[in-house]
């Protein structure tokens, strides 16, 4: 589990495929900026742009990853060289200043409008329905890795739009500065959503 608070903003510097079939993934190697490497070990989970992944090697100053090919195809920001958010998993001694992240990216959105509004910057992302019925008014939302609150929601015709006020240290402090209009970013709807869902569509089949 993880919280969505940005810990460090790290760089991928190599990505090496795992294999010759084009369904192969690719092992990446992430450069981990100000993120401390000394209490991770093997196995531990670290957040890449709000993806859960498994530390399969490791330095004092970077570790690598194996992403699957269904992965890289879900996500985005983990194909190519350059910035990404990480965080470590969450422990119980943590604070949750964010709200409960699972590392599981739902589906992908779509930068409609990202502005600077006074000291602020306002992100509009549009999202497909099946994430876009978990989605309220001052509720949580998880942006490439970054744990945002929900401004405002618009259903659409082919999903939703919602509205996020981005502070300056959120800006400068995770690689959301970096977004562009018609730009993906990864989603990941808050997780007690998911069970409300549940628990009110489910029908006993006795």
């Amino acid at each position: 589990m993880f919280t969505g608070i940005v810990a460090a903003v790290g760089k991928i510097t190599a990505i090496t495929p795992l294999g010759q079939a084009a369904d192969a993934g690719v092992r990446l190697t992430i450069d981990a900026g100000g993120l401390p490497m000394v209490d991770v070990a093997l196995g531990d989970s670290i957040a890449m742009n709000g993806a859960c992944m498994t530390v399969v090697a490791k330095t004092d100053s970077d570790f690598s990853v194996d992403v699957s090919r269904e992965s890289l195809n879900c996500t985005v920001g983990l194909d190519a060289m350059g910035e990404v958010n990480l965080e470590k998993a969450l422990t119980l001694a943590d604070r949750l200043g964010g709200h409960l992240v699972s590392g599981h990216v739902d589906g992908l959105g779509l930068v409609r409008k990202f502005e600077s509004v006074g000291e602020s910057h306002e992100l509009v992302i549009g999202a497909p329905k099946e994430i876009g019925k978990y989605l309220a008014f001052k509720g949580s939302i998880v942006v490439n890795g970054v744990s945002l609150t929900v401004n405002r929601v618009t259903d659409t015709a082919d999903g939703c739009e919602f509205s996020i006020n981005l502070i300056p240290h959120t800006i400068m402090v995770t690689t959301l500065k970096h977004l562009m209009v018609g730009g993906k970013v990864n989603l990941e709807v808050d997780l007690i959503a998911r069970y409300v869902e549940r628990m009110l569509s489910y029908k006993n089949p006795l």
